[in-house]
């Protein structure tokens, strides 16, 4: 079974494209889905993660904010899912 990352984003944000890019690249190697969530199409998510944008989570559990963490998201995708 793939794991189910979420990542926060807006748009035109460079470092979200940038974020988004890198997973994209590791998808393969590490086999887990993508789901994009844009902060500023609810209400909720503008107000958790407003600026602080991208955000990485795995289920409930932060894996990075703003630049990928290839440790962490290594981490997080070896723990039961």
């Amino acid at each position: 079974m793939k794991a189910k990352l979420v990542i926060y984003v807006r748009a035109d944000c460079h470092l979200c494209e940038d974020m988004l890019d890198q997973l994209r690249e590791l998808q393969a190697a590490y086999s887990f889905e993508i789901e994009h969530r844009d902060v500023d199409l609810r209400s909720a998510w503008g107000q958790t993660y407003g600026d602080k944008v991208p955000v990485l989570l795995c289920g409930e559990v932060e894996i990075c904010r703003y630049f990928l963490d290839l440790r962490a998201l290594q981490a997080a995708l070896k723990e039961p899912l």
